[in-house]
């Protein structure tokens, strides 16, 4: 059973310690607000800091100027504590309840993601001095992992090696609610579509043409009568991101960027190969030339039962924050942006049990069991990766109103306020008393890794990208 031990409250006391540099960490990175695989600032600021208490710092890995991992200790077993900095496009917001942006089109942190790089860095330093006080044998590791919304860092940090030698893997990720779910979530396939045709006056010589264009269009026409006959869970999505320069002139480039996404790798793969035909066709039939780039693929996440129970009795153990006057001012400014109609979608896709007592509530003031076992999150994350190697678990503290939509500027407000700063610190302390059981309890971490590898049935993992397949350094160029 789950206990308060010597070794919890010495780490407990440490991240209190240092409360005030956890929440200025995070802050910064908020103010930052750097896209993946540019998270400079961002990136240099967790590595130094985590320097400062000792770490040994590798920094640039995987071939990613942004990713760094960092440890103390030495040995066996291996925790790993995940941390994520990266912004998303367009989401600039002030810390204000109502919708206002910093930077007109400038990037915010729409996923929270300033807090799970902070709340992971605070574990870590809090665990690594408890290991020292009470001569804990074993390693604590961060990793700095960039670009999860877009070019997802951590599938070059686990096809490269970098997570071979972990026993357990710790992430926290901000949430409306609090609690580690058993779902699974979709792997994914990212890949853009480049059509070259030939340019002409659209008006004189449109016979001296072929449209790139119609390429894409008639790509996208193929790609949803295809919908009707793929698996239900399934999910394609796309933009256009070069579609020409004047009606005049025969577009001789377009391009457009797709995400195919369903519950297994193989189902994913089987629906993208489909796509590559279809793409052919559309070459065929407008006389152009074509090129696939893929970008990225992902499985689908390996829950693990065992980890997801200790986090949940931990969070327990800790017990929930307690808000200020200020705190619930705020959420309850951001609730009325939010409707009744919005918050009960986003209530029942949570598929939580007795989701229906949370309608009423401002903040999830509960922590309920695990749940979802057998279900699939229609979200993908390359934490996913991660999961297929070691057992993993990604759980949430509720950082935002129930019903706030994801991705959206009322995430950014509320993750550089109060109500984030305090979601900050639960889940810091959730993660080092999960990291300081793993690393004191053999038959704990042993109880995981058999369900772990129960799960894989298996399986074995295979990376979904080629061995010289490159991050995108320059995708924001493009």
């Amino acid at each position: 059973m789950t206990t308060m031990t010597k070794e919890k409250e010495y780490a407990l006391s440490i991240i209190d310690k240092y409360e005030g540099r956890f929440v200025e960490v995070s802050d910064l990175v908020w103010e930052f607000a750097e896209l993946g695989l540019v998270e400079f600032k961002s990136s240099s600021l967790l590595a130094d800091e985590l320097e400062k208490h000792g770490f040994r710092v590798k920094r640039g890995i995987a071939g990613m100027p942004t990713a760094f991992m960092a440890e103390w200790g030495s040995g066996k077993p291996v925790i790993a504590i995940l941390g994520e900095y990266d912004a998303l496009p367009g989401l600039s917001q002030k810390r204000v309840p109502w919708r206002e942006p910093l930077v007109e089109g400038a990037p915010g942190h729409g996923c929270g993601h300033n807090i799970y790089g902070a709340s992971g860095l605070a574990a870590a330093i809090a665990v690594r001095y408890a290991m020292e006080k009470f001569g804990i044998s074993g390693t604590i590791r961060f990793y700095g992992c960039p670009a999860e919304e877009n070019y997802s860092g951590k599938l070059y940090m686990v096809r490269d090696g970098y997570f071979d030698d972990v026993d357990a893997a710790i992430g926290h990720h901000p949430s409306t609610m609090n609690g580690a779910t058993l779902m699974s979530c979709l792997a994914i396939n990212s890949a853009r579509f480049h059509f070259y045709g030939r340019a002409s006056h659209a008006g004189g010589s449109p016979e001296a043409g072929r449209s790139a264009l119609d390429a894409v269009e008639l790509m996208n026409i193929g790609v949803n009568y295809m919908r009707e006959h793929i698996i239900q869970d399934a999910r394609i999505h796309y933009v256009i991101e070069k579609g020409g320069d004047q009606p005049n002139i025969v577009p001789p480039y377009a391009r457009s960027w797709y995400y195919v996404r369903a519950p297994e790798r193989e189902q994913v793969e089987e629906i993208y190969n489909w796509i590559l035909d279809i793409a052919k066709g559309a070459a065929l039939m407008t006389q152009t030339q074509y090129k696939v780039e893929l970008i990225e693929g992902l499985h689908n996440k390996i829950p693990n039962r065992t980890l997801a129970e200790v986090v949940v009795k931990n969070m327990r153990l800790i017990g929930l924050p307690k808000y200020s006057d200020e705190d619930i001012k705020f959420a309850q400014e951001i609730a009325k942006t939010i409707s009744l109609e919005e918050k009960i979608n986003q209530l029942k896709k949570s598929k939580r049990p007795g989701w229906e007592k949370l309608i009423d509530k401002l903040m999830d003031d509960e922590i309920p069991d695990p749940w979802g076992e057998g279900e699939i999150s229609h979200g993908s994350t390359d934490v996913a990766e991660i999961s297929w190697k070691a057992p993993t678990v990604e759980f949430g503290t509720a950082t935002w109103v129930l019903g706030t939509p994801g991705h959206s500027w009322q995430n950014v407000a509320q993750s550089g306020v109060g109500l984030g700063h305090k979601s900050l610190i639960f889940a810091a302390k959730t993660m080092a008393a999960t990291a300081l059981d793993l690393l004191t309890t053999p038959e704990l971490l042993q109880k995981a890794k058999e369900e772990h590898a129960k799960r894989l049935r298996g399986r074995k993992y295979k990376p979904p990208i080629p061995p010289d397949h490159k991050p995108p350094l320059d995708a924001w160029k493009k």
